[in-house]
C-alpha cells in the first residue's frame, strides 16, 4: 500500500441564536452533504487565522472568539487521511454569502441538524457544542 501524507484541515461550528450555520457541499468528496464551514490553513498560518479565512472565503461572516472542540482522523471516501481540528465560535457580523464550494445553507438546531445528510461525527460535535452552551461541558 503506497503511503499518503494526511491533509489537515479545519471546521468550525457558528453558534448565531442557538443555531448552527451547515453548508451543502458542491464539490467531492463530500458532494451534496452538509457539513461545517472550514478548509485548510496556508504555510506559516496559525490556526485561528485559518479559521477566520475559511469562514470569511466560504460564507463571508465574521465571528468571535474562536474555541477549541475537538481533533478527528479518518479516511475520506477517496482513500486521502484527514486530520481535521474542530472549532466552534458565535456568529459576529455580515450576511451568508457562499464561495463556489458550496450551493445552500442553513441555521439549525441541535436537533434539527439530525434531519440532514451530514459527514459523518459532524452531528455529535454539533451535540457537543450544544451540550457546551446548556452548561453541560465536555464528557470525560
Amino acid at each position: 500500500m503506497k503511503y499518503v501524507n494526511p491533509k489537515s484541515t479545519t471546521g468550525c461550528i457558528i453558534i448565531n441564536k442557538n443555531k448552527v450555520l451547515l453548508v451543502r457541499r458542491l464539490r467531492n468528496p463530500f458532494k451534496n452533504y452538509w457539513c461545517l464551514p472550514g478548509g485548510h490553513a496556508e504555510l506559516f498560518e496559525s490556526l485561528e487565522n485559518a479559521v477566520r479565512r475559511e469562514i470569511k472565503e466560504e460564507v463571508g461572516l465574521g465571528v468571535g472568539e474562536i474555541k477549541f472542540l475537538l481533533d478527528l482522523v479518518f479516511i475520506r471516501p477517496d482513500n486521502i487521511p484527514v486530520v481535521t481540528l474542530s472549532y466552534y465560535c458565535n456568529y459576529k457580523s455580515g450576511e451568508v454569502k457562499l464561495n463556489e464550494e458550496s450551493v445552500d445553507y442553513r441555521w439549525v438546531t441541535a436537533m434539527e441538524a439530525k434531519n440532514y445528510d451530514l459527514i459523518e461525527g459532524i452531528l455529535e460535535e454539533i451535540e457537543m457544542v450544544d451540550k457546551i452552551l446548556k452548561g453541560g461541558g465536555l464528557r470525560e
